[in-house]
């Protein structure tokens, strides 16, 4: 079983080259814009020098912060590219295996339809995740070593400014965490769309947003009650991982309180919330239950 899913996660991977093209592509774009800006910010000379002088004279803390919130914005571009391509690579996983008729071929070999559904399932959730974690890190790295090439150019020192003050581990195992704990709280709607794909002859796109749009309208104004609207909004906006968080220790009365160790995103992770909230648990039985019926339509829908 495990073999087999392996070797089928990796058919996915070569089927659906976007999977790495995708975060490459983001890596390409966002080391190319911060060149552009570090080329660009080098005719202000006077101004560059002032900010390097102040840059050296602030407290470790302060060049912490401000990396950390470098990195993190970084990443966010990253996490919203995997959002959208894990919508659309689950949409056609099953959808263009019908319409090229490759799903003829794949029947032929011994291979089950709940093998093939959970692969792209596991591509979903876990593959895409790793992949784009490795591209992130890829793209800091690229971005914090042009950062230290501007610097030295400039007349400071790279050592002092970025590599002694920059919380690579923290940032880069708090994205991981994240990154497979988003889709694992998004599975409902992985599963939703896998089910889309797997049943729908035209149009995967509209035919699985439509319902999200249109159900709580009609709910909505025939019941009254704002059920499915609340359990989807709830859903897409607030994910139970953090603890104890509070942006308001950034503010001018905290800051100065606090140490170069405080600023850290790993600290308020709460891996035990997050495993013990029901919500992850009803939307995982959601997901299998959608994903059961994925399997179910694509074992006995007719495509001779």
């Amino acid at each position: 079983m495990i073999t087999n899913q392996l070797a089928l996660v990796r058919r996915e991977l070569w089927e659906h080259r976007s999977i790495f093209v995708t975060p490459a592509a983001v890596a390409l774009v966002m080391s190319l814009i911060v060149l552009t800006a570090y080329v660009a910010a080098s005719g202000f000379g006077e101004v560059v020098d002032i900010g390097i002088i102040t840059a050296q004279n602030v407290g470790e803390t302060e060049r912490r912060i401000a990396l950390m919130g470098l990195l993190l914005s970084n990443a966010v571009v990253f996490i919203i590219a995997a959002g959208i391509l894990t919508i659309f690579y689950c949409l056609d996983s099953l959808y263009a295996e019908r319409k090229n008729k490759s799903i003829l071929f794949w029947r032929s070999l011994p291979v089950t339809d709940a093998e093939t559904v959970i692969s792209k399932l596991l591509t979903a959730i876990v593959a895409i995740p790793l992949i784009t974690f490795v591209a992130v890190v890829i793209g800091h790295l690229v971005n914090l070593i042009l950062s230290s090439i501007f610097v030295s150019i400039e007349g400071g020192s790279p050592g002092h400014l970025i590599w002694s003050s920059v919380p690579l581990f923290d940032v880069w195992l708090s994205m991981l965490i994240i990154m497979i704990a988003t889709p694992i709280w998004m599975s409902p709607f992985i599963g939703w769309f896998l089910f889309v794909s797997a049943w729908t002859k035209r149009s995967p796109l509209l035919t699985a947003f439509l319902p999200i749009l249109i159900l709580p309208m009609i709910e909505f104004f025939i019941l009254r009650t704002t059920f499915l609207w609340t359990a989807i909004s709830s859903r897409s906006a607030k994910l139970p991982l953090f603890s104890g968080f509070d942006v308001s220790v950034f503010d001018d009365d905290s800051f100065h309180d606090m140490t170069s160790d405080s600023v850290s995103i790993l600290a308020h992770i709460d891996l035990v919330k997050f495993f013990t909230s029901p919500g992850l648990w009803a939307g995982l039985i959601v997901c299998g239950l959608l994903s059961t019926a994925a399997i179910y339509v694509r074992r006995y829908r007719d495509e001779s």
